[in-house]
């Protein structure tokens, strides 16, 4: 019996530095095992007996003193003056409507620029570095719009400049447009803290802007990047893999009295993430190639 048990503790004993092997636990530290847990506690036992014992003074060192006889640290000017603390939007309809009419009132895209930068309607701006407004042409035929700024985007203030801007700028080369022959926006104008997706509060607040964007570039094609902005410029519910290489129509002007065509492509970063969808991105580069040179020469 003796010997099962034995054989027993060794198959555990070897199962053990198995685990500790497939662990990385290969270097004996000590020759005996040390609770630190226990050695812990007993510090900070030690160090609370110290802290509650009496502090003796000699009797030389004079008369102790009173609370009141304690010094107070003075507070330095710098100390004293309180931090400006950054305003707090709340998203409600008087913001909306705050963002429709700065949006609205602006002549030209400098004017919309500052009055963007200008609106504190939406807390993203309170985390975010810079205001990303839009690049390229301020007279394309194309318009992109994207979600929102990723960190590359806040840090230079510019859309469209990361990895995804990469892929997206080697996408236009292969039906022949430039970069600076376009133009390239976000539906939000600011990153949001970790690259988490904008809330619909916060889409909705910036999209005044956004629209304002389009109605002032006055593109031939728009070209929604990604679900979030499809559904917020397109109005469209279903998932980007669905409404991809639909064409429709965006309207707009003060009594959407314009309107161009308009159609939904999967983002950049999207491909990054799924390459083998870049198949179906391509067949709506060639279809953009084909309406773009269809628009041109109605021109």
């Amino acid at each position: 019996m003796s010997a099962e048990i034995q054989s027993t503790d060794n198959h555990a004993a070897i199962a053990l530095l198995e685990w500790y092997r497939a662990a990385g636990i290969d270097v004996v530290l000590d020759e005996r095992p040390r609770d630190r847990f226990a050695e812990t506690q007993v510090e900070i036992e030690a160090r609370r007996a110290r802290n509650a014992s009496p502090q003796t003074r000699p009797e030389s060192a004079g008369p102790a003193r009173t609370p009141a006889a304690i010094a107070k640290p003075v507070a330095s000017p710098s100390d004293s003056a309180a931090l400006p603390t950054p305003r707090v939007a709340v998203p409600d309809d008087v913001a909306v409507a705050d963002a429709r009419e700065r949006a609205r009132s602006a002549a030209d895209l400098a004017e919309l620029q500052a009055a963007l930068e200008a609106f504190d309607g939406c807390n993203l701006r309170i985390t975010a570095k810079s205001t990303v407004f839009g690049d390229g042409s301020e007279t394309a035929d194309v318009m992109f719009v994207g979600e929102a700024p990723g960190r590359e985007e806040d840090a230079a203030g510019v859309p469209f400049v990361g990895r995804s801007g990469q892929l997206l700028n080697r996408m236009l080369a292969a039906i022949g447009l430039e970069r600076e022959a376009v133009r390239v926006t976000n539906t939000v104008p600011w990153r949001p803290p970790g690259n988490r997706p904008p809330t619909p509060a916060e889409t909705l607040i910036c999209l005044p802007f956004v629209q304002r964007h389009i109605e002032l570039v006055q593109p031939k094609i728009l070209i929604c990047l990604g679900s979030p902005a499809s559904k917020a410029l397109l109005g469209s519910q279903e998932g980007i893999l669905r409404i991809r290489g639909q064409w429709t129509r965006y309207s707009f002007g003060v009594e959407a009295d314009q309107a161009i065509d308009a159609t939904a492509m999967l983002h950049p970063a999207y491909l990054l993430r799924q390459p083998a969808q870049k198949r179906l991105s391509w067949r709506d580069l060639l279809a953009l190639k084909t309406r773009l040179a269809e628009e041109r020469g109605a021109g």
